[in-house]
């Protein structure tokens, strides 16, 4: 139901805007009535995945950050998925990946983090969360991902 898009449409300000993506109409359809709700309709665009990726090509370049919160371990193709959003940040952009520590061990938040790595997002902080697997991530500088062997 979009419970942090909310808040970000608020801290984005008027002249910013947030795309939500999920992979069920059903909860773009609530989200929208939420927004609708408190007047924050105009800040958000809403986008339905589809099973070929999240339809975020024409935002190359162009995102300042993504929350990615108990997604990646749903997600079939974790690698084109951090791929899609390699594409979308800004360089120097940034995506803070959550996990809920229930549902995704260490090991697999790990093998999460290597696939973010081969797109291009290396770790540059590691919040503490609780209940949770936290990282921020940051897309080279250079659009280019970190040569092999670069730890995470």
């Amino acid at each position: 139901m979009g419970f942090f898009t909310l808040e970000l449409a608020r801290r984005v300000g008027t002249s910013g805007r947030v795309v939500a993506v999920d992979i069920q109409p059903k909860m773009l359809d609530g989200l929208r009535r939420r927004l609708r709700k408190a007047g924050l309709l105009v800040r958000v665009q809403t986008r339905l995945a589809q099973p070929a990726g999240m339809g975020v090509a024409d935002l190359a370049g162009d995102v300042d950050f993504a929350l990615v919160f108990a997604v990646v371990h749903e997600v079939p193709d974790q690698s084109r998925f951090f791929a899609e959003i390699a594409e979308a940040l800004k360089p120097g952009g940034s995506v803070l990946l959550v996990e809920p520590a229930g549902h995704v061990k260490t090991p697999e938040f790990e093998t999460q983090l290597r696939a973010a790595a081969q797109a291009g997002l290396r770790v540059s902080e590691r919040p503490l969360l609780r209940r949770s697997h936290a990282v921020l991530l940051a897309k080279q500088g250079d659009g280019h991902p970190p040569p092999a062997g670069v730890e995470l």
